[in-house]
């Protein structure tokens, strides 16, 4: 199995889940190739990340995460659970649909532009995003004090959907202080160390 990746949000989900998973692959950094017409041919989008599994080739972080549930027989994707797979769906087309398009704006100003050297980010910005952010974060917020887990209350590929761009919401001056649950649940994640160090470069070299 190989993994083209680069350091952004969609990545980290797979990674994360790969390595939460011990899962072998090989880990390919696609920072500089994004726009070659070899990695084209496996995902004309020109995105990471992309899994490539035998004759199996999936772009999609979403698509890719399922897979590698399915694979491993893991319920992160609940797979044999018709009414857990539609709650899993709806948590994932809220997080496309509202979530992440109100916390982007507060991650590529503070996490891309460090990440991929585009300067300091402009705060001035921000100041309209703010109650975009804190009207889905009043929703979540909602869910999360009976629920420990975005869906199904346990650990799914919907928590790592809707961490990967919040998970850094201290770092990227998302105001999320007053919403408890949401801080609850994003710091619980970080405690999971796949989740808390996906990355390659941070994994200990094959002996």
């Amino acid at each position: 199995m190989k993994i083209y990746w680069i350091k952004a949000q969609a990545p980290r989900r797979v990674l994360a889940l790969v390595k939460h998973l011990g899962v072998p692959a090989e880990f390919i950094d696609i920072t500089r190739g994004l726009k070659t017409p070899e990695f084209a041919a496996l995902n004309p989008n020109m995105k990471a990340p992309v899994l490539v599994d035998g004759d199996t080739v999936l772009w999609e972080s979403t698509a890719i995460m399922a897979h590698l549930c399915v694979s491993e027989s893991c319920d992160m994707w609940p797979a044999r659970n018709p009414p857990e797979q539609v709650e899993v769906l709806r948590w994932l087309a809220w997080t496309d649909s509202h979530w992440n398009p109100a916390v982007a704006p507060f991650y590529f100003e503070h996490i891309v532009r460090k990440n991929f050297g585009l300067g300091a980010p402009n705060r001035a910005s921000l100041v309209d995003k703010v109650a975009p952010l804190k009207t889905f974060a009043s929703v979540l917020d909602a869910h999360l004090r009976a629920h420990s887990h975005i869906a199904c209350d346990r650990l799914t590929i919907a928590d790592f959907a809707a961490a990967s761009m919040a998970t850094d919401w201290r770092e990227a001056e998302m105001p999320l202080e007053t919403f408890p649950n949401v801080v609850r649940w994003l710091d619980g994640l970080m405690r999971l160390p796949a989740w808390a160090e996906p990355w390659p470069e941070k994994q200990p070299a094959a002996a």
